[in-house]
């Protein structure tokens, strides 16, 4: 007899959608992953390297050249220096990361504070350390953090806070002030910080993304965690980083070194070479997709669903109350794809207890033009 750890635990959203995508032929707009290729320059070197011999273990921390240009990226975007040697840690994605920050601090009974909608990766990640998620919603419609709920939320319990931004699914930022407000409630308690800032470049309309990193407060005591798969459009290669002050990277690497040991070698060989040669790439990012955004806004503009532009991230969420209000959105995310050939990620799976009206699901314009033409066409004509 299995006693699972994970009683409440089953495939997740995203696979069954890309699932039911690839079954119907429909426009896989739900899983977050773009659907055209990679740097060229990027790819030559992952090719350069693998022949060149960089096929054995990275050290555990990850490689130094990369360590060095995470560093570097810290310094230029948020005014931080941190060390490469005991503060930066590369690792198979953001999702382990997030799992080794988790497992690192969270105890036994302790309490972990998320805001929902939330990724989904988090509550199973403090379950298997013994943890329990307290769930905040955030003030819709907006997406705002509501500071009564979080300071009702806080416990002698409370050992670690998630935050999110820009935020997935929603786009949403979080501003200085609000990290001010945070740094303010938890300033005389033991609770550590993790910052999901996977999407940190994706950010829109002449805003600017403000990190965990350029608040001296909070850094001291946060795990500070991105992607490279997203900022270089390589989500496949499942490669992402931690930046920490030392004594946390210390108790994360304890972790680390026992789920994964290191990433891919090749991979961040290829990365470091990219970073270096390249640094435009992500001065151009928020550029790049907020024509993608706009693009599929522009085009969604005569359709009968509503929305506001996403502030940040590669997801649009649209209003669909006066085309089906009678469907949930898990049932409208299958009827779309299913009826409409265009696939969607319903926001309820994001909540512990989604508001009862709530009629949004999620896009992914992380696309070709040509994919979010087809994808308005068929939209449009609902």
């Amino acid at each position: 007899m299995i006693h699972s750890k994970l009683p409440n635990v089953g495939t997740t959203i995203f696979t069954r959608m890309s699932q039911l995508a690839a079954e119907t032929g429909a426009l896989n707009l739900s899983q977050g992953f773009p659907d055209f290729a990679a740097p060229a320059a990027l790819c030559e070197a992952v090719g350069r390297h693998i022949t060149a011999g960089h096929n054995q273990y990275a050290p555990m921390t990850g490689l130094p050249a990369l360590r060095e240009q995470v560093a570097a990226k810290v310094a230029t975007f948020y005014r931080r220096q941190v060390s490469s040697d005991s503060e930066v840690t590369i690792t198979p994605g953001a999702t382990e990361a997030i799992f080794c920050a988790i497992q690192a601090v969270v105890q036994a009974g302790d309490e972990v504070i998320v805001l929902d909608p939330s990724y989904d990766s988090y509550e199973p990640s403090v379950e298997l350390a013994g943890g329990r998620c307290v769930h905040v919603p955030l003030a819709l419609p907006g997406f705002s953090i509501d500071w009564q709920r979080m300071h009702d939320a806080l416990s002698s319990r409370t050992r670690l806070i998630i935050i999110n931004s820009p935020h997935n699914p929603s786009g949403a930022l979080i501003s200085r002030a609000e990290l001010d407000q945070l740094a303010e409630l938890i300033r005389d308690r033991d609770i550590y910080l993790i910052s999901d800032e996977v999407y940190e470049h994706l950010v829109f309309d002449g805003a600017q993304h403000v990190s965990v990193l350029q608040h001296d407060e909070l850094y001291a005591r946060a795990f500070v965690i991105s992607s490279f798969g997203k900022s270089y459009h390589v989500t496949g290669w499942k490669t992402g980083y931690v930046v920490a002050p030392p004594a946390l990277s210390a108790e994360l690497r304890k972790v680390h070194q026992y789920v994964n040991f290191c990433g891919v070698t090749p991979l961040q060989w290829a990365l470091a070479d990219f970073m270096a040669e390249h640094p435009e790439h992500l001065a151009e990012l928020p550029g790049f997709y907020q024509g993608k955004r706009d693009l599929f806004c522009d085009l969604l503009a005569v359709s009968r669903f509503s929305f506001t532009r996403a502030p940040g991230t590669y997801f649009q969420l649209v209003d669909y109350s006066a085309i089906r209000p009678e469907l949930d959105d898990v049932a409208m995310s299958e009827w779309l794809t299913r009826e409409h050939g265009v696939a969607a990620i319903p926001v309820s799976v994001f909540y512990q207890s989604p508001p009862k009206d709530l009629r949004l699901v999620r896009f992914c314009f992380a696309k070709r033009e040509e994919t979010l033409r087809q994808a308005a066409e068929k939209l449009c004509a609902i």
